[in-house]
């Protein structure tokens, strides 16, 4: 009998299981085993941003530092909202998006909210990031100007992700992924140092040999891209474009809020998230996650209804920027899968002699208990589907 610290995993003939009774934070002690057993990607679904925050607390618990995690946040503003993401939500976003392509073991956590979101390219995110090394060659205001294209806003003094400053020989930049702000020191046009500092007190704190910066918006504002923006905007919508915020904003090479929601103009065609996984990820996730994508597009398309008849500021169909739930469960049929069910697993047992395979409760919870100095974890179950 396997125990949730040796949990069935999707193989073979079995791609689709389903783990019973898993209360508290069994579920994230089975995942934890899992990803330490299994050398695929799993990718959790929660229903919320609170459900996210306290996996990852779990995970990270459970799985040690050992355990490559990455987290794919909602931006937490309603549909066709007149807000933007705040930057530290874009920062991780975009942190995960460059390093997911890449990750081939480990544990990606994602709302449902934002499974269903169509984002930026993958040529995007892994095209315009750019490495700085101390020693190389750098000009001011050519540099200035690129980051401005990036996406970066131009500060007097940095203190967010997604900012830069100049001041003479100094150049502050706080990179979207970033856990703090670096300053880089030039002598001349040549990096003579990189070293972080702290926001709060602008103190410079230990030095790096390089740094990565990502693309601070998920949407590009270099002269190209607000060229192909202005042309499908008006291809897109009737009437004055210039009446209305957002197309002035973004002709200006600025990046109004709530731009996010007019992705799709920026690209000739946009990603899912399942185009950034490896086919052999695992998908694990929430017996009602159907019912969830169904009431998250009612609330999309109600939102929809309320914001489309405004002429100054246009918004795209629900379609153009979110999955519609028959293509999420189209898409999601394609990977292995593992369903948490609340029920007992021989309510299904009953119907299949073959789908009886239990986990061994007992001894699990006592070593859960050890290992988390919390409450005995309850019994658990999995049946192949």
């Amino acid at each position: 009998m396997p125990s949730l610290l040796n949990p069935p995993l999707p193989a073979g003939a079995h791609r689709r299981l389903r783990w019973h009774q898993l209360y508290g934070s069994a579920a994230a002690l089975a995942l934890a085993e899992a990803t330490r057993a299994d050398r695929r990607l799993y990718v959790v679904i929660v229903d919320a941003a609170r459900e996210l925050e306290r996996l990852t607390a779990e995970l990270r618990f459970f799985g040690a530092q050992a355990l490559p995690l990455l987290r794919l946040p909602d931006w937490e503003v309603l549909p066709y909202d007149l807000f933007s993401p705040h930057p530290d939500i874009t920062s991780e976003r975009l942190k995960t998006l460059f390093e997911l392509p890449q990750l081939r073991h480990g544990c990606l956590i994602v709302s449902a909210d934002t499974l269903m979101q169509r984002l930026a390219p993958r040529s995007y995110v892994q095209g315009r990031a750019f490495e700085l090394s101390k020693g190389q060659a750098l000009a001011i205001e050519p540099f200035r100007q690129r980051l401005a294209e990036a996406g970066y806003a131009s500060v007097s003094q940095v203190v967010s992700p997604g900012e830069f400053a100049v001041r003479g020989s100094l150049l502050d930049v706080f990179p979207m992924g970033s856990a703090a702000p670096l300053r880089i020191d030039l002598f001349d046009e040549e990096i003579e140092a990189i070293r972080r500092f702290d926001p709060e007190t602008q103190r410079s704190l230990d030095a790096l040999p390089s740094v990565r910066l990502l693309p601070a918006r998920e949407v590009p504002l270099d002269a190209e891209a607000v060229k192909d923006f202005r042309r499908r905007y008006r291809t897109r919508f009737e009437g004055d474009p210039t009446r209305t915020s957002i197309y002035r904003g973004v002709s200006e090479g600025l990046a109004p809020a709530g731009v996010e929601f007019y992705q799709p103009l920026f690209f000739a065609s946009t990603a899912t998230l399942f185009d950034y996984l490896p086919a052999d990820a695992v998908i694990v996730h929430d017996a009602a996650l159907p019912q969830t994508l169904i009431k998250a597009w009612a609330d999309i398309e109600a939102r929809y209804e309320d914001r489309r008849h405004d002429i100054e500021r246009p918004v795209l169909r629900p379609a153009e920027l979110f999955l519609e739930p028959a293509e999420l469960d189209a898409a999601l049929a394609g990977f292995a899968s593992i369903t948490l069910d609340a029920f007992k697993a021989e309510d299904r047992a009953a119907r299949c002699p073959r789908r009886g395979a239990q986990f061994s409760h007992h001894r699990a919870a006592r070593a859960a208990h050890r290992r988390a100095r919390r409450g005995a974890v309850r019994t658990a179950g999995c049946v192949p589907e």
